[in-house]
């Protein structure tokens, strides 16, 4: 595959002998002839708000895996200014870096009016993802976190430099089995490095909050604000929540002006040493002069170390004494890690079951989001980082379909009676096991439903445009729940692939992303989060507006598995037949059918129209399978292929 270089296409990748790019058309061999020539694209690697960050091959080096980094135009003169002159510190001090736990810099050049940046490629994965993947960090592995990445730090320091991104997600640990532990530690992104040499002062703030200090976010940053981004990096690793001031997720003691961490360890049923327990709290005191002031002397503490203990099993990240418990605001993506089961074969608890690949020899893509908590008044009370694996089905010419892998797990399916304003079909609240899927990341949209609509017919016509509200981008609505399936089965057939309508219970599952509480943001919703008639409020929240119409899908923040409105929009088709109650129901993902097929069908989400209470995640509306309406669209799911 050959992928397009235009920053802004939204389906890059081409085949191998294509001159210009099936989405936009621009020149795969120009504005930039070095990279049809040189540097070959296997994956998109990520995309932020400077750059776009690029995997490839030089076949000029014995088709050498590289990191590709373009620098992409901004908004203003002023901002592109900005960015230029970042990307070339970037540069010029990767170039001066030698340490082998820092990526080597292998070429920087200007082609035109871009930058680009080539780096050694690391292969591994980064610590949130392996957090994610073997549970919390033990104390041995914290140790080693430290004894890894002090001396990168003492030798940027020591150059005059700040990284003021240390995280999880920005260091790697290689594959390479036959390295000390600490050695395995790579950091990576000194994408907004500072050189405390110049004294350019800038009105905007780098870092990201969780892991930047009071001075950092005050546009003051200095070696010791990198050594209280370790630590605060190494107790959210220790204990899955973040050190935050605000007390948004581990508290802040302000009497003791100190983090509460070693509380929440306790309430997890683990503990450390009172040696390191001390470190970490000295790395983390919010008044830089009482920190560390260099990461020599951090180095210092840790030689005196006790001998740590010896490796033990991962310890699970944090679980709920009670399955039925709200999710509180110091768990994160706890809440969602706790739904998580072992396959049989899975050798440790706390492993997630995600589902297998679809398609062999592709690898799944990764995409990055902002996760949102609200309170019981609808304010955004909590902001989090999140990932999820996805692939892309191209359906035709520039049209694709974002699949999100969801992992399998249980969860608590309809309703407590305590809930407010719910129905007496959500009960009786039931633990239902879900195998592995694919969930589409929007709902179908109008193009999509266009392209699918083109495709020789199954069983019955398909209306190439039947929505109301018109826009590509929009979801499809006005589809019966006989379109829809029709809609699956091309596509199925097109694809040799299982795409179908989910369960309702995969349906819900997929929504909660592990929550508990009556929407996946929290306990109410506002206008600013959900898309519904925001007259009639929920709870303590106040009453917003109500726009009267779809919005774009992705317009809306998404929930714990990336899955943008859940809540609202549209209402959105599930395969099952409507049940009084849950008597009976099955406890798995299987779709619950009765005998006539004319029997309603079940709706859940919500829509545009809706009031507040139809939006709730264990809400179930109905309609018999004929009909259709400007409020009714639907989600795919994909079921993986068999091992």
């Amino acid at each position: 595959m050959v992928d397009c270089l235009n920053p802004h296409c939204s389906e890059p990748e081409n085949p191998d002998n294509a001159d210009d790019c099936h989405n936009c058309g621009t020149s795969l061999h120009n504005p930039y002839p070095f990279y049809k020539d040189r540097y070959r694209i296997l994956q998109v690697l990520g995309c932020g708000g400077f750059g776009r960050t690029y995997l490839v091959k030089d076949t000029k080096n014995h088709d050498r895996p590289c990191v590709l980094k373009m620098l992409l135009s901004q908004a203003t003169a002023e901002d592109t200014e900005r960015a230029i002159r970042k990307f070339k510190l970037e540069s010029e001090k990767l170039a001066t870096l030698n340490h082998p736990q820092i990526p080597q810099q292998y070429k920087s050049f200007q082609d035109r009016d871009s930058f680009f940046i080539v780096q050694q490629f690391i292969e591994g994965e980064h610590l949130l993802k392996e957090c994610l993947r073997q549970g919390c960090f033990s104390e041995r592995k914290v140790v080693e976190l430290l004894q890894g990445l002090l001396p990168i730090l003492k030798e940027i320091h020591d150059l005059g430099l700040v990284h003021r991104d240390i995280k999880p997600v920005n260091i790697m640990r290689r594959s390479n089995l036959n390295m000390a532990e600490a050695l395995r530690l790579v950091l990576i992104d000194f994408g907004i490095l500072k050189d405390l040499s110049t004294t350019r002062k800038s009105s905007v703030v780098y870092g990201t909050r969780g892991y930047a200090a009071i001075e950092h976010m005050m546009g003051n940053p200095e070696p010791a604000s990198d050594i209280y981004s370790l630590g605060a990096t190494s107790i959210y690793l220790l204990t899955g929540c973040f050190p935050d001031v605000l007390g948004k997720n581990i508290e802040f003691d302000r009497n003791e002006l100190r983090f509460l961490w070693r509380e929440e360890l306790q309430r997890q049923g683990r503990t450390i040493s009172d040696e390191l327990a001390y470190i970490l709290d000295k790395m983390l005191r919010p008044w830089v002069t009482q920190r560390y002031q260099s990461a020599a002397e951090v180095m210092e503490a840790i030689a005196k170390l006790s001998p740590t203990p010896q490796p033990q099993q991962p310890t699970p990240l944090p679980r709920s004494a009670d399955p039925e418990s709200s999710v509180e605001p110091t768990r994160h993506w706890m809440s969602l890690i706790k739904t998580w089961v072992v396959s049989p074969k899975a050798p440790e608890v706390g492993i997630p079951v995600m589902p297998v690949n679809p398609n062999p020899g592709q690898p799944l893509k990764t995409f990055s989001f902002e996760v949102i908590t609200a309170d019981n008044q609808g304010k955004v009370k909590n902001r989090r980082p999140g990932q999820a694996n996805y692939l892309i089905e191209e359906i035709a010419r520039g049209v694709g379909l974002e699949m999100v892998a969801i992992p399998g797990g249980s969860f608590m399916m309809g309703s407590p009676e305590t809930e407010e304003k719910r129905d007496s079909d959500e009960s009786p609240q039931h633990q239902v096991t879900i195998q592995p899927f694919y969930m589409g990341k929007y709902a179908i949209t109008q193009a999509q439903w266009k392209a699918v609509a083109a495709l020789p017919k199954i069983k019955i016509d398909l209306k190439p445009d039947p929505s109301n509200f018109k826009g590509a981008n929009r979801p499809v609505e006005t589809v019966s729940w006989w379109e829809a399936e029709e809609f699956c089965k091309r596509l199925s057939k097109k694809t040799g692939k299982q795409y179908r309508l989910p369960s309702e219970a995969e349906w819900e599952y997929a929504c909660r992303a592990g929550t508990t509480t009556p929407f996946h943001f929290g306990e109410t919703i506002t206008s600013e989060l959900v898309n519904y008639d925001g007259n009639y409020a929920y709870g303590n929240a106040p009453k917003g507006k109500y726009r009267e119409q779809t919005v774009e899908v992705g317009t809306l923040p998404p929930n714990g598995y990336g899955l943008y409105e859940m809540h609202g929009n549209v209402w959105e088709w599930c395969a099952d037949h409507w049940h009084e109650n849950y008597q009976g129901a099955p406890n798995n993902e299987t779709t619950w059918l009765t005998s006539d097929e004319r029997n309603t069908r079940l709706l859940r989400g919500g829509s545009w129209s809706s009031i507040s209470r139809f939006c709730r995640s264990a809400h179930r509306g109905r309609n018999y399978p004929g009909h259709s309406n400007l409020n009714i669209g639907f989600r795919a799911a994909l079921s993986p292929r068999t091992p």
